[in-house]
């Protein structure tokens, strides 16, 4: 009973700070809130007008006294001040109706950032409105969440793709062995999405719809039986006029070779890192992918044929690492060594 009342009472955060969704995690009440990573402000004011899921639907739409920001970028901050006003929209969104105790905040960055980038997070939690601020490693965080047995003497395998990275590490007793960041994930596929088309097609597409490209028929591995095709909607360079034009998945899968090869070969280099025994432990245990980014079609499949190891997705691959901050918070002195906070 005393548990289930601490839990009620919490205002214990852990936040996944995603380049492409930012999700809440609150101790006692699970993943509360997942939402795009976008503000929208007013130019004239610089007043922010919406934020989330709202500010995303007005991203390419909108007049020009509305500015739509992504403020975080290759899953850093990008923009200061309004990350930091979405942190705080969040933190007071998932506390409204409570009595404000300023919560201890969990909350997750990329492995490769710089001191200077992890301070920045820092101190827009703490100008947020968060008391305690710890750090974990994306890649750490997300282990966690996928159940792998960090705290073993066992060597476990995660590749994590998110928006603005792909996050690959070996880890083993509490510690990440080996790792490797690169700032390759969603954004960069969709990019790379858009380029050919206007080059091939003299076709102007926005983000959205090379989003929407790349989860409906992009992949990573041909499978033959399942190649798709889909019409494309976008600005005609030459006449300026709306067109449409039916676009295949092999010419998106070629489109996406460069990212989905920048990201095998951080798998490999890995892999070449990693200490004899804990390679061994990875032949028997496989690799465990998760992140936004590991649900592109075939690219497991992908990881599976140039590393000859097993390759399984987790079961929900998008809040993994916000699931890791959430048993984080329900055992933060467990969890201790894996933590980082941050002196002045």
């Amino acid at each position: 009973m005393a548990f289930s009342v601490a839990n009620v009472f919490s205002n214990d955060i852990g936040i996944d700070l995603g380049t492409a969704n930012t999700l809440v995690y609150v101790r006692g009440r699970g993943i509360v809130i997942n939402e795009p990573t976008v503000v929208a402000t007013d130019t004239r004011t610089g007043r922010v007008v919406a934020m989330g899921g709202e500010a995303k639907e007005m991203l390419g739409r909108e007049p020009p006294d509305l500015k739509v920001i992504r403020p975080l970028r290759d899953g850093v901050i990008n923009d200061f001040e309004y990350t930091e006003e979405m942190i705080r929209y969040f933190i007071r969104r998932v506390l409204k109706n409570r009595f404000f105790v300023r919560p201890k905040v969990v909350v997750c960055v990329p492995s490769g950032i710089t001191p200077v980038e992890k301070r920045a997070v820092r101190d827009a939690a703490e100008r947020a409105g968060a008391k305690d601020v710890r750090l974990i490693a994306e890649p750490m965080a997300a282990a966690i969440g996928c159940s792998l047995p960090v705290e073993e003497p066992v060597g476990s395998m995660i590749i994590d793709i998110g928006g603005g990275t792909s996050e690959i590490a070996i880890i083993s007793l509490s510690g990440i062995v080996t790792k490797v960041s690169i700032r390759v994930g969603g954004d960069e596929m969709d990019e790379a999405i858009i380029q050919p088309l206007r080059k091939t097609y003299n076709l102007l597409i926005g983000p959205r719809m090379a989003e929407s490209i790349k989860i409906h028929i992009g992949s990573a591995f041909p499978v033959f039986d399942e190649e798709k095709e889909m019409p494309v909607k976008g600005l005609d360079l030459v006449g300026a006029t709306p067109r449409m034009v039916m676009v295949n998945s092999e010419e998106i899968r070629e489109a996406l070779s460069e990212s989905v090869n920048a990201i095998i070969a951080a798998v490999r280099l890995a892999l070449e890192k990693t200490p004899e025994e804990l390679a061994a432990d990875i032949i028997d245990r496989g690799i465990v992918m998760s992140g936004g980014g590991a649900l592109l079609r075939g690219l497991d499949q992908r990881v599976r044929v140039e590393t000859n190891l097993p390759v399984r997705l987790d079961d929900d691959c998008m809040t993994c690492v916000v699931r890791g901050t959430g048993k984080v918070l329900d055992n933060l002195n467990g969890y201790e060594k894996m933590l980082e906070t941050l002196k002045d």
